[in-house]
Formats: structure tokens, C-alpha cells, sequence
């Protein structure tokens, strides 16, 4: 199956075109997409690998979207191209969120704690448990098994920094995972291990979203819609004088 996932999630972007098959996984070729330009670059970038590696837009046999939390204009766009897309060749969507995705880099198992900083002294929290072979993240399972079940979500909220440190406090995860700096040196106070990654990209979104292909857990393209860090400001002012 050839897949195409986008993560448009952050200040830049990115698209990756990979193939799985029963348990493999291979990434094709990424592209990075500049901040600013989604809307403008992200079509234009697609059909250009598809054309460097011999594929048409017909061969896409699955989708997987990044599906935040992040920008309300970034990912409207990636998952915006990701519905027509999807809607047109009738082939099936993955969503992956931006923090199961930071918590999949982590190399240990047990309780899992993904931060990303949201601004306004806001911090965007996801909490997984872990059990078993860590590396059962990084491969695809045969569809019908369960071995996609190794990373568990147990909550996704935004929380102030200080009900951050509380949560933490509480939760006492095996270890603490971000991709801020400063939200580590935050989160070091909790004394549970913090641990400073590169933000993952469209080839860990690719990855998960294959492994949940393959395991038939997809979204209708009526179902499929972004989890924003917050409404935008105009949304809000919107929503609020109707």
C-alpha cells in the first residue's frame, strides 16, 4: 500500500510518501514545506514525488493525517487536501495525533507523559501507557493482531503550566517527553525523567498512520477533523456573537 501522510500541525510542515505491506514499512521520500506556504506548496510538492518515483495519484492507497494539536490554519489545509483526496479515490484515512506521535520516540515502557507548549503559559499534555516491547512502535502489525495496542492514550488535555506540574505530580510517568527545551526544564521539577526530542515530522505520522491502516482503525472523511491546541480568536468572536 502506498501512503501519503501530511503533518501541517506546526510553524512548518511536511508531506511523506511511504509503502506497507503485512508487517514492513518503508518511507518512499519526504518533503519539507516552509510556514506560510501549506496551502500554496502542499499540492504542488505532492505531485512532484509522485512523479519523481513513477506514481500517479491513483496508486495512493491511504492516508495518514496529523491531526494536532496545532495551528487552526495549518492543519485546516492538510487535512483539507486530505478529505479531497481521500474523498475522491475512496481509499481510507488514519489519523495520528501530534502527541501520541512525540510519545512514540520514547525508548521505555510504562507510563508515558507527551507535552508540547500550547503559548500563554499553556501546556498541550497527552498520557499513554506502554506495556511490553517498545519496539512494537516502530513496525507494523499484521492486520487483525493487537500489537498495535502498545501505546495506550489515556487523556489529552491543555492545561496551564502550573495544573501541568500538578498533573505530573500525580501521574508520576516513567518518563516525560518533549520537543521545548524550556517546557523540559518546566517539567524537570516533577523529578520524573524528561527527555528533549526532535519534533516528530511526517514520517513518524506516516509510520503510525500505516500501523493503523493495516489495523482498520480509520476515520470517514465526514469524521475527520482536527483537535486544535485551542478555537481561534475568530472562531471564539464568531461563535460568541451568533
Amino acid at each position: 500500500m502506498l501512503i501519503l501522510a501530511i503533518d501541517t500541525s506546526g510553524q512548518s510542515g511536511g508531506i511523506t510518501l511511504a509503502e506497507a505491506d503485512k508487517g514492513s514499512f518503508r518511507v518512499v521520500e519526504s518533503a519539507a514545506i516552509a510556514g506560510g506556504t501549506f496551502s500554496a506548496q502542499l499540492i504542488p510538492t505532492l505531485a512532484a514525488l509522485l512523479t519523481k518515483h513513477g506514481y500517479g495519484v491513483k496508486d495512493l492507497g491511504g492516508f495518514a493525517a496529523a491531526s494536532g494539536p496545532g495551528s487552526f490554519t495549518g492543519l485546516r489545509v492538510g487535512l483539507s487536501a486530505i478529505k479531497g483526496l481521500a474523498e475522491t479515490l475512496h481509499k481510507p484515512i488514519a489519523t495520528v495525533s501530534v502527541l501520541e506521535a512525540l510519545a512514540s520516540l520514547a525508548d521505555r515502557n510504562g507510563k508515558i507523559a507527551a507535552a508540547i507548549d500550547a503559548g500563554r503559559k499553556e501546556v498541550f499534555l497527552g498520557v499513554y501507557q506502554r506495556n511490553g516491547d517498545s519496539s512494537a512502535e516502530k513496525s507494523s502489525p499484521q492486520p487483525g493482531t493487537n500489537s498495535h495496542h502498545a501505546l495506550l492514550k489515556q487523556r489529552e488535555e491543555l492545561l496551564t503550566q502550573q495544573d501541568f506540574l500538578a498533573s505530573l505530580g500525580t501521574e508520576r510517568p516513567a518518563v516525560i517527553i518533549t520537543s521545548d527545551a524550556s517546557l523540559a526544564e518546566l517539567a524537570a521539577a516533577s523529578h520524573s525523567a524528561v527527555v528533549v526530542v526532535t519534533p516528530p515530522g511526517s514520517e513518524v505520522i506516516a509510520r503510525l498512520g500505516a500501523r493503523k491502516l493495516q489495523a482498520g482503525e480509520t476515520v470517514s472523511v465526514e469524521a475527520l477533523d482536527a483537535n486544535y491546541l485551542r478555537r481561534s480568536d475568530a472562531e471564539i468572536f464568531f461563535k460568541g456573537n451568533r
